[in-house]
């Protein structure tokens, strides 16, 4: 009887679950409306303005970390480091219905929780080098939104074009590249490029405290590709009563890039090996166009979706916390 009682557990345990989606999932299929082509078929048309937007504000949601001084670690410093960030979204916009815990998913009306903010959790190691050029630090990471699937994996190279002279009232400078990219949505491809530069000066405080304030400018390149999304997920398209689903299917036209700006400044506390980063960075409301000729495809009477889209995301705030280990 026990033996039978271990093996029901057992096979209970490697039962599959279904998946369940946290409230910062994303939910594609909300941003299509269902049309007639005029034949009595229906299919789905892609909202290019609202997924243009939606990506601009996740983009730098899960931007590449700074967090970072304008100095490197030296040539033989090494640093472990976790953060916490939050950064602020207009989800009152109708875009981000797309949200799982979107209270309005149909998009009839304005979303009741005003603005938000998207948490996500950072680990990350990086390393000072003297190879291929002095005064060069690489990095790599990974970038958790909070509540959700989505991972993104990260990396960048920081060049100190002046650092050092910490006598001196000279502050250093240091340029940086990173890329950060999406995993863990198939509705998805989401790439982001950042490239900023900035200036901080190092001093003492107290003798055993070690501060690095910093300000910087960094420019985003936003890159995002559509995969095939299907808006009904719960209905089976391969079951015989149910062929017309297949033609709900969509994709939204691939877009140009995608161009944000941000400004940020922080402070780097040292304490022996210990180190403790505050940071805020303010990202300028979204702009670019997606330049495309007018295309009928693009366009219905229920509601206006043009391939000629502008971005309409909002300003946005982030705000983190980074503690880690310098050795």
């Amino acid at each position: 009887m026990r033996r039978n009682a271990l093996v029901l557990l057992a096979a209970l345990g490697l039962c599959p679950r279904a998946a369940a989606a946290g409230d910062n999932d994303l939910v594609l299929g909300r941003l299509g409306i269902v049309v007639d082509d005029g034949a009595g078929m229906p299919h789905t048309v892609g909202q290019n303005l609202e997924f243009r937007s939606l990506v601009s504000e996740l983009g730098v949601a899960l931007a590449p970390r700074l967090s970072t001084p304008a100095d490197t670690l030296g040539f033989g410093g090494f640093q472990f480091s976790a953060d916490l960030s939050w950064t602020s979204i207009s989800s009152t916009r109708p875009y981000w219905r797309a949200l799982q815990a979107s209270p309005d998913p149909a998009g009839t009306g304005t979303m009741a929780h005003g603005e938000g903010m998207l948490p996500n959790l950072g680990l990350f190691v990086r390393k000072g080098m003297w190879f291929p050029l002095p005064s060069i630090e690489f990095g790599a990471g990974a970038v958790h939104l909070m509540d959700s699937r989505l991972w993104t994996a990260q990396g960048y190279a920081k060049l100190a074009l002046h650092e050092g002279y910490h006598d001196l009232p000279i502050p250093s400078l240091a340029v940086r590249g990173a890329v950060s990219r999406l995993m863990g949505q198939k509705d998805l491809d989401l790439t982001v490029i950042s490239i900023d530069a900035s200036i901080g000066k190092q001093f003492g405080v107290g003798g055993t405290w070690n501060a690095n304030p910093y300000l910087g400018y960094d420019a985003l390149i936003i890159i995002p590709r559509s995969e095939v999304i299907d808006p009904t997920p719960n209905v089976d398209g391969l079951d015989p009563a149910n062929m017309a689903d297949r033609d709900l299917d969509f994709v939204f036209r691939d877009q140009d890039d995608i161009i944000r700006h941000r400004v940020f400044f922080g402070a780097k506390l040292r304490y022996y090996v210990f180190a403790i980063t505050l940071e805020g960075t303010y990202a300028m409301a979204g702009n670019s166009v997606d330049d495309r000729p007018t295309d009928a495809v693009c366009t219905t009477n229920s509601r206006t979706t043009n391939c000629d889209s502008t971005d309409q995301a909002a300003a946005q705030k982030t705000f983190t916390v980074s503690t880690g280990f310098d050795f």
